[in-house]
Parts: structure tokens; C-alpha cells; sequence
């Protein structure tokens, strides 16, 4: 029997208490119905403007002080991870225990005095970098959180870094010229920061509360009870899943906060598996790379691109900052898009997945775990703990590949993952080709693979492989491509892929990539393509 408590979490540096809210009453919602602070402002509400962006702070695990470009403030035990998320998003549950900073807080938060503006604000007002004012709040938390990051980085980030910062926040009026050069005024040695001992000293105190089990009264509906469990431990959460095998998982909220906010639809019992330490790590070892299922989009893809960095672009394509922060790899592999980027990146890695049911655990190979359109093969009361990638071969060639209507936040139209490693007399020793949007899963294209394996690497064999590419799926026509804009584009792929790894004469993959040099004066590309 658990026992329930309030929801507590920092707000306006005190610890809040919200009371009997629904368990899916978004954070954006509460600050501005609740709160009152309606400086965080709503634009599309399904995380693509940025114009609710807050920031969010807690006490940093072993896990984030291990990670590579994990944002960090304070030192010793008072360093916090900070994340500029959505809160439109953001169920008001998930940020139990945590510190949230809107727009209002952040000079208090940075102990500056009544009416004085954070380094991020004043940055704007001398660049001129607002217009109608709308979206610059938003503009102002991620810059915060730039601000913070570079501040310890000991100075400006490049003007592509920040583009790909800013590429979750979206403006129609002032142009983003100006508001480049605002963020790149930021992390001036001696600029105030947040107060994170401060913060620190209140999230410990939260952290003394036990697990979040939050009871709701419905709001439509006085006689139903809504209930939100946030256990900490696998066991916990595995016994509550198998108890409760229709209550509905939650980790980041990025796909099911759509449910809510777009279809308006009632998701029941919730269990929460951000709170879980064992499904928040990465581990490597000699032989593999293992991603908890709880780990953020953000962590999980800067690890598989620490496996090739040639799968960075794909890391800096997929959605945008705030919902990689938010979002979590374990949620797009169950979710199984058939658009999805994570699935097939996962299906050319040859990754194994760890499921448990109870006390029950069992390992499934990814390309068993997709059956149907939206079905797979877990088991009713059933969660996926982790993702195991198999470290490639020495010479294996990794690439992943968006084609979308907009380079930055966008779906894809179709995505190509592959794995490629020539023997040393050029001919194709391993080949694993995945891809998203041609069928109704994610799906690896066996007989091209088949065309490819053992064969030499050249312009006969690449054509072989298309041919079999285009008698293998037929993909759908929709409002986001035809079909045989799909089917070219995937032939185009693998052409590319043949150019950059042929072992005559390949091509630099610089020579192909969409990304920005790290010095190019370019502007956004989200923001280009508008």
C-alpha cells in the first residue's frame, strides 16, 4: 500500500506546494494560471516554439557529472545538472523534488536586485534582439542556460554552437541575426550566475521526502481519483508495472503530453520512470554500450556518437535541446515510430534490448521487437530496462541520415541508418541497412544487405543494392512525401553512402554534411527555411 504526499518543488526560491492538481496539469499551465507568472508564455503547446521554455535544476548523479556537455553549476555537493525544457510539456508530478526557474526568477536566482536583468536579458536589449516580444522569454531561458554553460567553459561558444542551442526556440518578427549576437556576448568571466549553493541546500531537503505517490480528484469528474507513482528503484517500478499492467509509462512526456494537450485524452494511472537511478545510466564496457531505458535523448545520442562521430548530425537533427533534455531514448524505441530516428539508428547498431516483467528478464534483438504498426512485442505488465549496443568492429563505417522539409525540429520524411566495414580487399565483410518511413515499422533492408554482403564495393554492387531497395518497400504517400519521392531518396542514400565508403577515391563526409563549420557566420537553419 503506498502512501501518498503533495507534489513539492522549488518555485521563486521557496519550496511550493500545488496542491490536488490533475497529474497531468502541465507545468506551463500551473505558472500561469496558478503562479500567476505569466512571463512564460503558450504558443503551439506541443514543444516546437519554444516560447515556454523554463529552466530546471537538480541535484547532479554520478551519471551527469560523467557527461560529456552536461550543463553544470556549483561544485563539490552543490553542483546541480540544469535543462532548459518545455514546460508546455512538463507534467507538474515529473518535477517533484527539482528547482524551476521561469522567466521572472532568473535574476533572483542569480541573487541580483529587484529590477536588475539577467546577463541573458540585457544581452537582448543591447542587441536589439526583440521585436513583439512574444517568443523572447523563451529566447532568454535557453540563452540562461548557454549563458551558464559557458561561463564554465571559460567563454562565447562559435556561432554554429549556438544556432544548434537556440534551435528549439523559434521567432517570426525580429530576425536572428541580432539574437545570435546577443548569445554571443554570453559567459563573460565575472557574470553573475545561478546561486546554486542556494539551490542546492533546498533540493537537499527535498531529496529527504520518499517517493512521489500523488492522488488527484479528476477535474471533470469529483468521484474519480487520478494516481502518480514515481518509484526510485527498478524493483519498485517493475512490481508496480506487473501489478498495473494497464497503467500507462511516463518518462519525458514529449509524445504523450500531445495526447493531452492535442486530443485531450485521459491517460489513467501513470508510472513515472524518471526518478529510477538503475534506467538513468550509460555503461560501457569492452564489448558494449548500455543505455537505460530513463536515459535523456540529449545523453543517449551523444553516446552513440561517441561510438562515430559521423552520427552527430543525426544527434543535433533530432527534435530540439529542450525535448532532448526531456525525452528519452527508451521512449522512442517503445514508442516504435515507423518515422521515427532512434529506432533504425538502434536496428543498423545491432542492438539488443532488456526487458523485464516482474522479477522476469529477458533480452530481445531489436528488429524482433517492432511486429506490426503500432504494436510490439512487449508483454502486458512488461517495460524495457535498457538498450545494449555491440561496440562496432574496427573499421566499421556509421552513418545516419535525415531527409526532412526543415533541417533543425523536424520529422522525417525518411531517415537511413547504416553500418558498413570493407574487408581489406574491398569487399563488403559486414553491412546492416535500417531505415525510417518506408514501411509501417522501422525495418532493416535485408536484400539489399544480402546484394552487398561478400560482393566488392563498387558501382555494379551499389546498383544492385538499389534495385533491391526499391523491390523491398512501398512506402506510403502522405502530405509529408510521395512515395517515389521515398524510394529516390532512399537510392540516394545508399549512393551516398557508396561515395563517402568506396575504397576508390571515397568522399570526405564534410564534403556532404549539413551541418555548420564551427566559425560559419550562417544563421539557423530552422530558422533560414521560415
Amino acid at each position: 500500500m503506498t502512501t501518498t504526499r503533495p507534489i513539492r518543488f522549488i518555485h521563486r526560491g521557496e519550496i511550493t506546494q500545488p496542491g490536488d492538481v490533475p497529474t497531468t496539469r502541465s507545468l506551463l499551465d500551473w505558472l500561469r494560471e496558478d503562479a500567476h507568472g505569466c512571463g512564460t508564455k503558450e504558443g503551439c503547446n506541443e514543444g516546437d516554439c519554444g516560447a515556454c521554455t523554463v529552466l530546471v535544476a537538480e541535484l547532479a548523479s554520478e551519471h551527469d557529472l560523467a557527461t560529456p556537455g552536461a550543463t553544470l553549476i556549483g561544485s563539490g555537493a552543490d553542483t546541480l545538472r540544469l535543462r532548459n525544457l518545455n514546460a508546455c510539456l512538463a507534467f507538474l508530478p515529473t518535477l517533484d523534488g527539482k528547482a524551476v526557474i521561469p522567466v521572472e526568477d532568473l535574476p533572483r536566482a542569480c541573487g541580483l536586485p529587484s529590477g536588475t536583468l539577467h546577463p541573458a536579458q540585457q544581452a537582448l536589449v543591447d542587441c536589439h534582439g526583440s521585436q513583439c516580444g512574444f517568443c523572447t522569454p523563451g529566447f532568454v531561458m535557453t540563452m540562461a542556460a548557454v549563458h551558464e554553460r559557458q561561463c564554465s567553459a571559460g567563454g562565447p561558444a562559435d556561432r554554429a554552437t549556438l544556432a544548434d542551442d537556440l534551435a528549439g526556440n523559434l521567432c517570426r518578427c525580429t530576425g536572428y541575426r541580432p539574437i545570435l549576437d546577443a548569445a554571443g556576448r554570453l559567459g563573460q568571466p565575472g557574470s553573475p550566475r545561478i546561486d546554486a549553493p542556494a539551490l542546492a541546500a533546498q533540493l537537499r531537503q527535498l531529496a529527504q521526502d520518499p517517493p512521489l505517490h500523488h492522488a488527484a480528484t479528476h477535474p471533470a469528474r469529483p468521484g474519480v481519483v487520478e494516481q502518480f507513482h514515481a518509484p526510485r528503484s527498478l524493483d519498485e517500478l517493475a512490481a508496480l508495472r506487473a501489478a498495473e499492467p494497464a497503467a500507462r509509462l511516463l518518462a519525458g512526456a514529449t509524445d504523450i503530453g500531445l495526447w493531452v494537450n492535442k486530443q485531450f485524452r485521459e491517460l489513467g494511472t501513470l508510472l513515472y520512470v524518471g526518478e529510477v537511478a538503475e534506467l538513468k545510466r550509460i555503461e560501457r564496457s569492452d564489448e558494449r554500450l548500455r543505455i537505460g531505458a530513463a536515459v535523456s535523448l540529449e545523453d543517449a545520442w551523444a553516446a552513440l556518437a561517441g561510438l562515430d562521430g559521423e552520427l552527430t548530425d543525426a544527434w543535433k537533427r533530432f527534435a530540439s535541446p529542450p525535448v532532448r533534455h526531456a525525452g528519452t531514448l527508451g521512449g522512442n524505441i517503445a514508442n516504435g515510430s515507423p518515422i521515427g530516428d532512434g529506432p533504425p539508428t538502434l536496428l543498423a547498431l545491432d542492438a539488443t534490448l532488456q526487458l523485464r516483467l516482474g522479477d522476469v528478464a529477458r533480452s530481445l534483438p531489436i528488429e524482433a521487437f517492432y511486429l506490426r504498426y503500432g504494436v510490439n512485442a512487449l508483454m502486458p505488465g512488461e517495460l524495457l530496462v535498457a538498450m545494449d549496443v555491440p561496440l562496432p568492429q574496427p573499421g566499421t563505417a556509421l552513418r545516419g541520415w535525415k531527409v526532412s522539409k526543415r533541417i533543425d525540429s523536424d520529422i522525417s520524411t525518411v531517415y537511413g541508418a547504416f553500418a558498413l566495414r570493407l574487408d581489406a580487399h574491398g569487399h563488403v565483410a559486414h553491412v546492416r541497412l535500417a531505415w525510417g518511413g518506408l514501411a509501417a515499422i522501422p525495418k532493416r533492408s535485408m536484400q539489399a544487405e544480402a546484394a552487398m554482403l561478400g560482393q566488392p564495393w563498387n558501382a555494379a554492387t551499389l546498383a544492385a543494392a538499389q534495385a533491391a531497395l526499391a523491390n523491398e518497400f512501398q512506402p506510403l504517400t502522405d502530405l509529408r512525401a510521395s512515395a517515389s519521392y521515398r524510394q529516390r531518396i532512399a537510392a540516394n542514400l545508399l549512393h551516398r553512402l557508396w561515395l563517402e565508403t568506396r575504397p576508390d577515391a571515397p568522399l570526405d563526409p564534410a564534403s556532404t554534411r549539413l551541418r555548420l563549420a564551427p566559425t560559419h557566420p550562417q544563421l539557423p537553419r530552422t530558422q533560414e527555411a521560415a
